[in-house]
């Protein structure tokens, strides 16, 4: 019976995570495919959850009631749209339960939709068991991280103002946990990264769910303002120290008053102003401009660069005393080139945004959102949305289409399909690779899972190839772990 469900690759992959936990996790199943059902439950059973299964979905919502499932396995019917109003209602009754969505479109705008209503994972049927262990052994990960990171990342996704922060790749989990910890502690924190990943959102996420919330966040922009005004801004003036002084007025740094103070673009201060800021941070007071007094402070302090401060003190360029002080704690927030696993995410995420402004659900095509997931970003996140925004606006209906892209993304759109029409194998930036076929089709599977860190699902559906496809090539090859391979 397995082998009508699922892929036979490895019949015999049966993890063990689950049976060192101490607490058996209730798994929900719910599908009207006998078949499925049972060797879902089956193989879920031998990992070790309690397992409970319905192919009815109004039966599924009365399980529910009577007993809460920690994950919940359902199946999204073909032409219908009952399998996502029960994610959605699980997700508003139950958010602490992990939903996992099962599809046989293969569309990847059918994951897009269930991410969209809550699901935390999608599985394409037909699947291996080694992905349903996978994808299982995620979500319960998930379920027994510690209490203030699982909390942080729930506020995460139900806030609609951190869009860069959605995300469920290995990278952004990484920075989860990180930020849970972070974000309890008063110690002066360096973001490093790239224009558009979200650093600002990063320091105001710190700021939100830390003890002093309450108080005020103070951003100053180091890059847009001549250094006289970041010194009246950060240090403050009394009446009459300069031309239109005609007021003393309290900086940055004595406004928080215990509240954070986040200092975008550090890299751009000049030397001398590095120097006052680093006197101010060590002896926790400030003198304002033309006061002879000296005034204490008490702020959190939150740098933010895209350029290499390490470089730059052996440069000379920025003084290797403030960079030691600020970078007490380092977040370096990855390109979005490095996770692309988030974009489809993400694109939900922005489409959502923008349908609930304008009053139309806005949907991509395969072919845009595949075109989407090639593009390398040099932008980020920023670039994504900005793309999205732009697409909507020039769309003439709720689906957008490759046309309906930037220029640069339509390009590569059309290089794939000429790529593709000539039998030729697509490479991540859409160019066709001159070399043997067997060999272009070897690096085509090894860079796509690469740039999925490890996940084959997501790589057989950029590759738009089946899974058992992909891993019958994988054995072909001989390539036993493609992330190790040369």
């Amino acid at each position: 019976m397995l082998e009508t469900v699922l892929s036979t690759r490895a019949m015999e992959f049966i993890p063990q995570q689950l049976a060192e936990q101490p607490v058996r996790l209730h798994l929900l199943v719910v599908d009207a495919d006998t078949a499925v059902r049972s060797a879902c439950a089956e193989i879920a059973a031998s990992l070790g959850y309690a397992v409970e299964s319905t192919g009815d979905l109004t039966q599924a919502r009365s399980m529910l009631r009577g007993s809460t499932a920690d994950i919940l396995l359902v199946n999204l019917p073909a032409g219908s749209n009952q399998g996502l109003e029960l994610v959605s209602e699980v997700k508003l009754l139950y958010p602490q339960t992990a939903v996992i969505a099962m599809t046989a479109s293969g569309s990847v705008n059918a994951a897009v939709e269930a991410m969209r209503c809550g699901a935390s994972d999608y599985l394409a049927k037909p699947f291996a068991i080694d992905e349903l262990s996978t994808v299982l052994d995620r979500a319960a990960s998930s379920l027994v991280t510690d209490t203030a990171t699982r909390q942080l990342r729930e506020r995460l996704r139900l806030s609609q103002g951190l869009g860069a922060m959605i995300g469920r790749s290995g990278e952004m989990e990484k920075l989860y946990r990180i930020l849970s910890k972070v974000a309890q502690s008063s110690h002066p924190v360096l973001i490093l990264g790239e224009s558009g990943t979200g650093k600002e959102l990063v320091a105001r996420t710190i700021h939100a769910y830390g003890p002093n919330s309450q108080k005020p966040f103070l951003p100053v922009d180091c890059g847009s303002l001549v250094p006289t005004l970041i010194e009246s801004e950060l240090f403050g003036y009394v009446k009459g120290a300069f031309t239109g002084a005609n007021r003393n007025k309290d900086g940055l740094l004595v406004s928080a008053e215990g509240g954070t103070v986040f200092l975008d673009e550090i890299g751009e201060l000049s030397l001398d102003l590095q120097a006052k800021l680093l006197r101010a941070l060590q002896e926790k007071e400030v003198r304002p401009v033309g006061a002879t007094h000296r005034i204490p402070i008490k702020a959190r302090i939150v740098a933010a660069t895209n350029r290499d401060l390490a470089v730059m003190v052996e440069k000379g360029a920025f003084r290797k005393d403030l960079f030691y002080r600020l970078n007490v704690v380092n977040l370096r927030l990855p390109p979005l080139r490095d996770r692309r696993e988030d974009i489809p995410l993400l694109a939900a995420h922005f489409l959502d945004h923008i349908s609930r402004e304008h009053g139309v659900k806005f949907t991509l095509s395969d072919e845009a959102l595949h075109t989407m997931m090639r593009h390398d970003w040099p932008g980020n996140v920023r670039e994504l949305e900005n793309s999205i925004e732009r697409a909507c606006a020039l769309s003439s209906g709720p689906v957008l289409h490759l046309g309906d892209l930037p220029t640069q993304l339509q390009n590569q759109g059309l290089e794939a399909r000429r790529s593709v029409a000539a039998g030729e194998p697509v490479s991540e930036a859409g160019s066709p690779q001159l070399t043997t076929l067997a060999e272009m089709e070897r690096q085509a599977i090894l860079g796509a899972i690469r740039a999925l860190n490890g996940d084959k699902l997501q790589a057989a559906k950029l590759l738009g190839i089946g899974k058992t496809t992909l891993y019958r090539k994988l054995k072909e090859y001989g390539i036993a772990d493609p992330l190790r391979e040369e």
